[in-house]
């Protein structure tokens, strides 16, 4: 009989930071948080009280019931189990995204550093047995199982491989738990230039430098200048010329995952953010936000 799962869709941390989502808020460090734009200059008890609700939620991530060991590693985010756990063989770390080895692919360059991102996943998790948590879906459209680890010692193995800098945050419409604990984690380790940070592959875009980059992964930080809604779609244009210039696209799904977070696309207009995405040219290159997490606000500078 399989024991329950730890479900971090229903924690109180998740829940917690659901009903925040509405504040424009930024974790820079654990137990730390800064609030930026409008409404900085909070004081007095509500001021503690919010940040007692970020502490809570940036609380490591706990062991389910669930437990698997890992027999091998493939790559920086997927490992191979020693049985099937629910039918599935591997586990993708899910939010996360280590660099990529071509694993059989025809033509598939090898990521700048994704040797040491494997490498640096084998000495977390070979061997070991896992405490596997669950925020979404559970299994992706290659049959791994999407799951947080944890060793035996406690260590988050994403956050491990975040501070390391050996992986970037990628999260998905369906899987967003842990989304604002890891961007934090990510930001501490591109500061300081760790890992896949140091290099120009992975280094984060202004929207005028992405005209050699359509069909990979990438951060994008700029202005935007224009929102516009079309036929319920919402463009977020970076430029006056929406033929040439970047823009982030939100379809009318994806635009109420956004309002049930409290946020409107269009109020975006006139600000500094970082979005994360797949390259596509559509007129000028374009990323498809699917999530609120993948669009944060940034502090002018």
């Amino acid at each position: 009989m399989t024991p329950p799962r730890h479900d971090l869709s229903a924690s109180p941390s998740t829940g917690l930071r659901m009903r925040l989502s509405k504040y424009p808020l930024v974790l820079r460090s654990a137990g730390k948080a800064r609030l930026e734009g409008r409404g900085a200059a909070l004081k007095g008890p509500f001021k503690t009280f919010l940040l007692a609700l970020v502490l809570l939620a940036s609380t490591p991530v706990a062991a389910g019931e669930d437990t698997a060991t890992v027999a091998s590693v493939v790559d920086g985010d997927t490992v191979v189990l020693t049985g099937p756990f629910d039918g599935a063989t591997q586990i993708r770390l899910v939010g996360i995204q280590a660099p990529k080895l071509p694993l059989g692919r025809k033509n598939f360059p090898t990521w700048p550093l994704a040797a040491n991102a494997k490498q640096a996943l084998e000495k977390l998790t070979l061997g070991k047995t896992l405490g596997l948590s669950f925020g979404g879906a559970r299994l992706d459209r290659h049959g791994r199982l999407l799951a947080h680890l944890q060793t035996p010692g406690g260590a988050w193995v994403q956050g491990e491989m975040l501070k390391l800098g050996m992986a970037r945050v990628y999260s998905f419409a369906d899987n967003r738990a842990r989304v604002a604990d890891m961007l934090a984690l990510e930001a501490e380790a591109r500061d300081a230039k760790r890992g896949i940070w140091g290099l120009r592959f992975y280094a984060v875009r202004g929207p005028d430098d992405l005209a050699s980059w359509i069909g990979t992964f990438q951060l994008v930080e700029g202005r935007i200048v224009k929102a516009a809604s079309i036929k319920g779609r919402v463009y977020l244009n970076f430029g006056e010329n929406w033929r040439t210039d970047f823009t982030i696209s939100i379809q009318p799904k994806a635009r109420r995952l956004f309002a049930k977070s409290g946020i409107d696309p269009a109020a975006f207009e006139g600000q500094r953010v970082r979005v994360r995405g797949w390259l596509k040219k559509y007129n000028g290159p374009m990323i498809e936000a699917t999530h609120p997490e993948q669009i944060e606000i940034l502090a002018e500078k």
